[in-house]
């Protein structure tokens, strides 16, 4: 396929950013975006240019990294992760826009690169257990209803990409605030806890600068893992309980 790529390049987070236009040929339907955008790349470094900037790891759809804007959807057209998209999903002669992640709370490194640090500092809120429990317990220790169970797994999927941020017409954090809440205040494990959790990692994602949530579902409709939009108002009333208790400690 011979595709016209449209990329936003900027320089550092100072600097004023554009879109510039690129040509690549000879690009295989069964190539990743990640891959079709190292040819690129490719391409760039012999001609002496500099390479576009993207973030990437496992490739493999587990950990978020490769985060774009790819024609006006968060990961693309297919509701998957941009490593685990392929260039089947295009057709020979597409134009195709590829954007960072835009929201304020979102800062731009480089190119297509933005600070997700946001995310880090919402967890690091409370997106944990400190209960001492020494050696780690059997599997089997302790017992959880399978319905339980469940839902922890469902909401554990959450890999931090960001697309529920990109997607969302309010820059809202919600999904995946709700996503880390959730998985560990439904276990015993951290049910002591649980108040204190919600309340302060709904404080941090609102100091983040992150919107506030309407509930519009496209995070949902983003969501690579398919977190459900129920997440959030399992969490508001999460939250609701601990506000009226005065998030016991």
């Amino acid at each position: 396929m011979k595709l016209t790529l449209r990329v936003w390049r900027q320089k550092n987070a100072d600097a004023d950013g554009a879109m510039s236009t690129y040509e690549v040929d000879d690009i295989s339907a069964d190539m990743s975006f990640l891959e079709m955008l190292d040819t690129l790349n490719e391409e760039l470094i012999l001609k002496g240019e500099d390479p576009v900037a993207f973030d990437h790891d496992c490739r493999e759809g587990i950990c978020g990294a490769c985060s774009l804007v790819i024609n006006g959807d968060a990961h693309g057209p297919e509701r998957t992760t941009t490593c685990q998209l392929h260039m089947r999903s295009f057709q020979d002669g597409d134009t195709i826009d590829i954007e960072p992640w835009r929201a304020s709370a979102f800062p731009v490194v480089k190119d297509l690169v933005v600070d997700r640090s946001a995310f880090d500092r919402i967890i690091q809120a409370g997106g944990y257990i400190t209960a001492p429990t020494g050696a780690a317990p059997e599997a089997h220790a302790t017992p959880v209803p399978k319905p339980d169970a469940d839902f922890a797994f469902e909401h554990a999927e959450c890999i931090g990409c960001g697309a529920c941020v990109a997607a969302c017409p309010n820059g809202a954090a919600m999904l995946f605030t709700s996503a880390k809440v959730n998985h560990l205040n439904v276990l015993p494990q951290g049910a002591p806890e649980r108040e204190t959790r919600v309340l302060d990692m709904v404080a941090q994602m609102d100091e983040e600068g992150f919107g506030g949530c309407t509930l519009a579902g496209e995070c949902a409709t983003a969501c690579p893992k398919g977190i459900p939009l129920f997440s959030i108002t399992s969490m508001n009333k999460e939250w609701l309980r601990a506000t009226r208790r005065g998030g016991q400690r």
